[in-house]
């Protein structure tokens, strides 16, 4: 890999690449591979955030040989996700992480200052859809967002989502978590000028169907500017969120 980036190097040197020419090589640079992971070290070169590793299903050697990999190729910054606290436990006795049992999140590094274009809300219908939330909020903010939390304004009291309305307003992106029907994310849908994305949870009785119900509620709201990601993913909104957060005019290969 340092063999490839130096001929990239030398060729952006001598003038047989521009500056624009050498970033997308490097963008198209290997990955590490170990054997039971292929790791992609250059991430957050192509799409502007390192690699995130999800921690369900993998042994704590597995997400050891990761983090090891990541670090040693100058990868300062590591997020895991739906990580048990056992695992955790025993990855931090390798590695300097902090987690969060109720987000199930573990973090090697601390997160940047935020210098997203505003700031993100976070939305919970209860407080039973907090662990999918905190999942969300932090993923936001290890990537660099300013999040403002709003916990427990469903539906069933709508006067506390209206005694929020100034922090929804200033919001360049709104996170709307919920279970049972998932009716917030319209009611959110229908206040703001900002994209919100919608997070169905698995909370609810017996015909939430393990949040498919908030699921098609979501996919079927009447409120324009609503996206939908899939049930419980907190990490999949927190991530989209922040990238609204970033989005800034750009120009470089490939613009008209």
């Amino acid at each position: 890999m340092n063999t490839e980036i130096r001929q990239i190097l030398e060729q952006l040197h001598s003038g047989a690449l521009s500056v624009d020419e050498a970033l997308l090589a490097l963008k198209k640079a290997p990955f590490a591979d170990i054997g039971y992971a292929k790791v992609d070290l250059h991430r957050k070169l192509r799409q502007g955030a390192a690699e995130v590793v999800y921690g369900a299903g993998k042994t704590v050697e597995q997400m050891a040989g990761i983090l090891e990999t990541m670090t040693e190729n100058g990868q300062d910054r590591v997020l895991i996700t739906r990580l048990d606290p056992e695992k955790a436990a025993a990855l931090a006795e390798r590695f300097p992480l902090r987690f969060d049992p109720t987000a199930r999140i573990a973090a090697l590094g601390e997160a940047p200052e935020p210098d997203g274009i505003g700031y993100i809300v976070v939305a919970t219908g209860g407080t039973s859809d907090v662990p999918v939330a905190e999942e969300a909020a932090q993923t936001a903010e290890f990537l660099g967002s300013r999040v403002v939390r709003l916990y427990d304004v469903g539906v069933a009291g709508l006067h506390r989502v209206l005694s929020h309305l100034d922090e929804l307003m200033g919001a360049s992106v709104v996170v709307a978590i919920a279970g049972m029907e998932g009716a917030l994310a319209s009611v959110l849908g229908g206040l703001v000028d900002c994209p919100v994305i919608a997070v169905p949870t698995s909370v609810g009785y017996g015909a939430s169907f393990h949040g498919v119900s908030a699921l098609l509620s979501m996919l079927n709201s009447c409120a324009s500017g609503v996206s939908v990601v899939n049930i419980d993913n907190g990490f999949g909104a927190g991530f989209l969120a922040n990238r609204i957060n970033h989005m800034r005019p750009r120009e470089g290969v490939g613009a008209p």
